[in-house]
């Protein structure tokens, strides 16, 4: 993915250096030159277009960002109820994930979610520990964690 962004970066440069000139315009024209370039050329790269890696983080923050404002919601309502009405719990996430980055940035955005903490991570990193301040259904969360995050990291390091 480096080798192709930096390809890209030369193209857009080499397109301002014949056209003589130097503006961010021409260097955006190069750029998506150079994108039409790359994405024709793709099958002879080892990795797949790098377009669709950064598509996928942008996804990525989107998903978190929902989720930052849903569970933002839910735990205002716990807050501002009048009646404590919380059910804390402690539930292991078996995670499908390999690389340490992969599982570093899923116990971030899990433990940036409010009312959800990572608290440890098993040796063999397949498992994660994770405490959520009012949890109804512990299968329903796993499932949520798994269909949103995890996925969309997958999707990332694909």
């Amino acid at each position: 993915m480096a080798f192709q962004i930096l390809i890209n970066f030369v193209i857009a440069l080499t397109w301002m250096f014949l056209n003589n000139h130097y503006s961010g315009i021409s260097f955006i024209v190069g750029y998506l030159i150079g994108l039409f370039i790359i994405f024709s050329l793709r099958r002879f790269f080892s990795t797949r277009f790098y377009m669709y890696n950064v598509i996928a983080v942008i996804k990525l923050v989107f998903i978190f960002f929902k989720e930052l404002i849903l569970s933002n919601i839910s735990v205002l309502k716990v807050i501002l109820s009048p009646k404590l009405n919380m059910k804390p719990g402690i539930f292991a996430l078996e995670t499908e994930l390999k690389t340490d980055w992969e599982i570093s940035i899923l116990a971030n955005l899990i433990t940036l979610t409010p009312g959800t903490l990572v608290i440890d991570i098993s040796d063999d990193k397949k498992i994660l520990y994770i405490h959520a301040m009012d949890i109804e259904d512990v299968e329903k969360a796993k499932l949520d964690i798994k269909n949103t995050f995890e996925k969309a990291i997958q999707e990332v390091s694909k």
